[in-house]
Protein backbone atom coordinates (compact mmCIF):
# COMPACT_ATOMS: atom_id res chain seq x y z
CA UNK A 1 0.00 0.00 0.00
CA UNK A 2 2.88 1.90 -0.04
CA UNK A 3 2.26 3.05 -3.83
CA UNK A 4 -1.28 4.77 -2.87
CA UNK A 5 -2.58 7.60 -5.21
CA UNK A 6 -3.98 10.71 -3.56
CA UNK A 7 -7.47 10.94 -3.89
CA UNK A 8 -9.66 14.14 -4.78
CA UNK A 9 -12.40 14.79 -3.04
CA UNK A 10 -14.94 17.91 -3.66
CA UNK A 11 -17.54 18.70 -0.95
CA UNK A 12 -20.21 21.40 -0.80
CA UNK A 13 -20.09 23.77 2.22
CA UNK A 14 -22.92 26.52 2.86
CA UNK A 15 -20.51 29.19 4.50
CA UNK A 16 -16.90 28.74 2.86
CA UNK A 17 -15.03 31.56 5.13
CA UNK A 18 -16.51 29.34 7.95
CA UNK A 19 -15.48 25.90 6.50
CA UNK A 20 -12.31 27.53 5.40
CA UNK A 21 -11.34 28.51 9.37
CA UNK A 22 -12.42 25.27 10.60
CA UNK A 23 -10.25 22.88 7.67
CA UNK A 24 -7.41 25.57 8.18
CA UNK A 25 -7.33 26.40 11.47
CA UNK A 26 -9.45 23.62 13.62
CA UNK A 27 -7.53 20.95 11.26
CA UNK A 28 -4.59 22.49 10.68
CA UNK A 29 -4.82 21.20 6.69
CA UNK A 30 -2.32 23.16 4.60
CA UNK A 31 -4.52 25.37 1.94
CA UNK A 32 -3.80 25.16 -1.39
CA UNK A 33 -4.89 27.63 -4.45
CA UNK A 34 -8.34 29.10 -3.84
CA UNK A 35 -10.74 31.28 -5.97
CA UNK A 36 -13.95 32.85 -4.06
CA UNK A 37 -15.88 30.04 -4.36
CA UNK A 38 -13.74 27.18 -3.81
CA UNK A 39 -10.44 26.34 -1.69
CA UNK A 40 -7.85 23.13 -2.14
CA UNK A 41 -6.57 21.72 1.21
CA UNK A 42 -4.02 18.62 1.64
CA UNK A 43 -5.71 16.16 3.28
CA UNK A 44 -3.31 13.95 4.77
CA UNK A 45 -2.04 13.92 1.01
CA UNK A 46 -5.28 13.99 -0.40
CA UNK A 47 -7.02 16.58 -2.20
CA UNK A 48 -10.22 17.79 -0.67
CA UNK A 49 -12.08 20.78 -2.01
CA UNK A 50 -14.88 22.69 -0.45
CA UNK A 51 -16.99 24.15 -2.98
CA UNK A 52 -19.39 26.85 -1.97
CA UNK A 53 -23.11 25.68 -2.44
CA UNK A 54 -26.40 27.32 -1.75
CA UNK A 55 -28.20 24.01 -1.57
CA UNK A 56 -28.30 23.26 2.62
CA UNK A 57 -27.77 19.45 3.30
CA UNK A 58 -30.31 17.50 4.29
CA UNK A 59 -30.20 14.97 7.72
CA UNK A 60 -27.74 12.11 6.52
CA UNK A 61 -28.86 8.77 7.67
CA UNK A 62 -26.75 6.31 9.74
CA UNK A 63 -26.18 2.83 10.37
CA UNK A 64 -25.56 1.31 13.20
CA UNK A 65 -21.91 -0.36 13.67
CA UNK A 66 -20.41 -1.65 16.47
CA UNK A 67 -23.37 -0.58 18.88
CA UNK A 68 -22.94 3.41 17.32
CA UNK A 69 -24.60 5.34 14.96
CA UNK A 70 -22.81 5.94 12.00
CA UNK A 71 -23.17 8.81 9.78
CA UNK A 72 -23.63 8.12 5.96
CA UNK A 73 -22.28 9.17 3.87
CA UNK A 74 -18.82 10.02 5.78
CA UNK A 75 -15.42 10.21 4.13
CA UNK A 76 -11.72 10.18 6.14
CA UNK A 77 -7.94 9.12 5.85
CA UNK A 78 -6.83 5.92 7.49
CA UNK A 79 -4.17 7.30 9.75
CA UNK A 80 -1.00 5.84 11.17
CA UNK A 81 -1.79 4.32 14.91
CA UNK A 82 0.20 7.12 16.64
CA UNK A 83 -0.90 9.54 14.27
CA UNK A 84 -4.46 9.20 14.61
CA UNK A 85 -4.64 9.42 18.63
CA UNK A 86 -2.08 12.89 18.12
CA UNK A 87 -4.67 13.98 16.12
CA UNK A 88 -7.54 13.09 18.27
CA UNK A 89 -5.89 15.44 21.20
CA UNK A 90 -5.69 18.23 18.83
CA UNK A 91 -8.78 17.67 18.18
CA UNK A 92 -10.06 17.68 21.51
CA UNK A 93 -7.94 20.83 22.65
CA UNK A 94 -9.76 22.58 20.19
CA UNK A 95 -13.07 21.22 21.51
CA UNK A 96 -14.78 19.70 18.45
CA UNK A 97 -18.20 18.07 18.84
CA UNK A 98 -17.45 14.61 17.71
CA UNK A 99 -20.62 12.35 16.70
CA UNK A 100 -18.84 9.26 17.79
CA UNK A 101 -15.63 9.70 20.38
CA UNK A 102 -12.49 8.56 19.52
CA UNK A 103 -12.52 4.64 20.85
CA UNK A 104 -11.20 1.13 19.75
CA UNK A 105 -14.15 -0.18 17.56
CA UNK A 106 -14.15 -4.30 17.52
CA UNK A 107 -11.77 -4.76 19.84
CA UNK A 108 -9.88 -7.93 20.16
CA UNK A 109 -11.62 -8.90 16.74
CA UNK A 110 -10.59 -8.93 13.41
CA UNK A 111 -10.50 -5.56 11.93
CA UNK A 112 -9.46 -3.99 15.12
CA UNK A 113 -9.53 0.09 14.78
CA UNK A 114 -9.51 3.32 16.17
CA UNK A 115 -12.10 5.53 14.91
CA UNK A 116 -13.51 9.35 15.57
CA UNK A 117 -16.63 11.01 13.44
CA UNK A 118 -16.94 14.74 13.85
CA UNK A 119 -18.76 16.79 11.23
CA UNK A 120 -17.61 20.20 9.82
CA UNK A 121 -19.56 23.22 10.09
CA UNK A 122 -21.66 22.42 6.51
CA UNK A 123 -22.27 19.15 8.36
CA UNK A 124 -20.29 16.76 6.00
CA UNK A 125 -19.25 13.90 8.29
CA UNK A 126 -15.84 13.26 8.80
CA UNK A 127 -14.46 9.82 9.95
CA UNK A 128 -10.99 8.71 10.66
CA UNK A 129 -9.06 5.39 11.93
CA UNK A 130 -6.16 3.85 12.47
CA UNK A 131 -5.47 -0.44 12.60
CA UNK A 132 -1.83 -0.92 15.06
CA UNK A 133 -1.47 -3.63 12.27
CA UNK A 134 -2.56 -2.02 8.41
CA UNK A 135 -2.84 -5.90 6.97
CA UNK A 136 -6.44 -5.65 9.23
CA UNK A 137 -7.57 -2.53 6.92
CA UNK A 138 -9.69 -5.53 4.28
CA UNK A 139 -9.18 -8.30 7.02
CA UNK A 140 -12.87 -10.44 7.03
Amino acid sequence: MSNLSPFHLAIPVHDLELCRNFYSNTLNFEEGRSSNHWVDYNFFGHQLVIHLSDKKSVEAPTNAVDGKDVPVPHFGVVLPWNAFHEFAELLKSKYIKFIIEPYIRFEGQVGEQATMFFKDPSGNALEFKAFKDMSQLFAK
